[in-house]
């Protein structure tokens, strides 16, 4: 391909801060070879590959091998990128100086542009093969703080190229805010710098907005099953679906789920989908982390320093008591069952919520009356309590019960509320069973001999039924998951963040996209 033609591919760099309202391109990361020819590929992933959304296919050579060239443009009308991932760097490429230099050199014959790594490819002789204007000049390493990885990129803008990536390890949510930090005090619109982690998938979003209007997705991650990669990486599909042309760029104030693991959580694409729709000028990220007392207060000064203010988030798993000891104020029934799953920001700090009420929303939605009834909750974590105390509250009759005898008597004692040892539960004295533990695989309710009419919630989803909901299907009963939930719940929470109603037959689509 003639620098003409390839010119016309990919976005012209000038070093200058391009406008806030822009569009964003895709770089579609392929990390595995194709099976015999690229037209192979799941046609879900393959209906991405053209412009004006994908701009670049980046061919990881170190784990995809070397792709011949031919048989992806026959696929792909962006440009193509070679990038060969030493193992220094965190990939899988181990070949001597000499034959890597061989390898970079042959892939300029055929790729669009070549990626070099700034600690081991500024060599005269690569330098002298591969023009400026085909060069991705990249970093992968770790920074202590931002005057570190501002001397780093000043030591790679000492050698001219297309485009400057950087793209330092986060194990926090504030380390992972590092490079936007420097995006933002360079002002360039050359460089992309995102954070390496799960706890750096959100900047993965933001690069784009602050620095080079180009976000990183990978071609070959599933939508919505094994989960993300563990550096952070985002599936293209849900990259494309969650994140609506210009919102990012847009964007003057975040919203988020913080969780242990949120990348693939359906709350994204919701509330990214109402945002657009509305023409809100705000963004949803999914904020993965282990740690939630200390990052929140750092993560959200940074964020206001960055003009992009944290405004409100959904908690999810293992947060959510954390989450209410953070808050200054709180609902009553977030108060009564000592955890939170919602946060929003007030001039005077954080407030609290949870989802009891998206519980008693949902059952009902289902036409089960609850007043009165026979209902076990499964579980005494954050979710659990917020179960019994939401449906105490609306009249049910509501037996809490647990493997731990311990926490499961602490949790009763707090709700008011009669506790039995879960492997002494008979689930035939109740009318409704809510599950609400993380485990998944392994169904704890065994529903043999249940009355038919015996409603099964379970509050986990997934891609297909949970192992309970298609054990209760086969059986008979009335099945409730936690999607759902999700659906009950989102737009009350969407409407105490924003103020605005969700507009749900968007949502439904959005959501339905999804799915496979």
């Amino acid at each position: 391909m003639d620098s003409a033609a390839r010119s016309v591919l990919a976005p012209q760099y000038n070093g200058a801060r391009s406008p806030g309202d822009r569009p964003i391109s895709i770089m579609a990361t392929l990390s595995e070879p194709p099976a015999a020819s690229f037209a192979r590929l799941n046609q879900a992933y393959l209906k991405h590959l053209t412009p004006p959304t994908v701009r670049y296919v980046e061919v990881r050579a170190d784990l995809a091998g070397d792709v011949a060239s031919e048989s992806l443009r026959a696929h792909v009308s962006g440009a193509l990128i070679y990038t060969l991932r030493s193992t220094a760097a965190g990939g899988d490429a181990a070949d001597p100086a000499d034959r890597r230099r061989a390898r970079l050199i042959a892939a300029a014959d055929r790729y669009d542009y070549v990626d070099l790594e700034a600690d081991r490819d500024l060599h005269p002789d690569l330098l002298a093969a591969i023009p400026p204007e085909r060069r991705v000049i990249s970093w992968h390493g770790t920074a202590a703080d931002l005057p570190h990885l501002r001397r780093r990129f000043d030591a790679l803008a000492t050698v001219q190229a297309r485009l400057y990536r950087l793209v330092p390890r986060a194990e926090t949510l504030p380390q992972a805010a590092l490079p936007l930090r420097l995006l933002k005090a360079i002002g360039r619109d050359d460089v992309m710098a995102y954070a390496q982690g799960p706890a750096g998938t959100w900047t993965r979003v933001l690069t784009a907005k602050y620095g080079a209007p180009v976000a990183p997705g990978r071609l070959d991650v599933p939508a919505t099953a094994g989960g993300p990669p563990p550096d952070g990486e985002m599936p293209l599909p849900r990259l494309l679906a969650d994140y609506p042309d210009r919102l990012v760029s847009r964007a003057e104030r975040l919203y988020g789920i913080i969780g242990a693991s949120t990348t693939l959580s359906l709350a994204t694409p919701a509330y990214n989908t109402a945002c657009r729709s509305l023409d809100l000028p705000a963004v949803f990220l999914p904020f993965s982390t282990q740690e939630l007392q200390g990052s929140l207060t750092e993560l959200s000064a940074l964020l206001d320093d960055l003009g992009l203010p944290l405004c409100g988030a959904t908690i999810v798993r293992p947060h959510k008591e954390t989450a209410l000891a953070l808050a200054t104020d709180a609902s009553p029934l977030a108060r009564r069952a000592q955890a939170a799953s919602l946060l929003l920001r007030t001039k005077d700090g954080w407030w609290a919520d949870n989802e009891a009420a998206g519980v008693v929303a949902t059952l009902s939605g289902k036409g089960v009356d609850i007043a009165g009834r026979r209902i076990a909750v499964i579980g005494a974590g954050g979710a659990g309590r917020a179960a019994a105390a939401g449906l105490t509250q609306a009249g049910a009759r509501v037996t809490l019960a647990n493997r731990g005898t311990r926490r499961g008597e602490r949790a009763a004692r707090l709700l008011g509320v009669p506790f039995v040892r879960l492997r002494d539960l008979d689930p035939k004295q109740f009318s409704v069973l809510v599950h609400a533990t993380p485990v998944v695989d392994d169904p704890l309710l065994r529903l043999d001999g249940l009355d038919p009419t015996t409603v099964i919630f379970d509050l986990n989803y997934r891609a297909g039924d949970t192992p309970l909901v298609a054990a209760a299907r086969a059986g008979g009963h009335v099945t409730i998951d936690g999607r759902d939930m999700l659906l009950a719940e989102l737009p009350r929470q969407f409407k105490l963040m924003t103020g605005r109603s969700m507009p749900a037959g968007e949502v439904a689509m959005a959501l339905a996209g999804t799915e496979g």
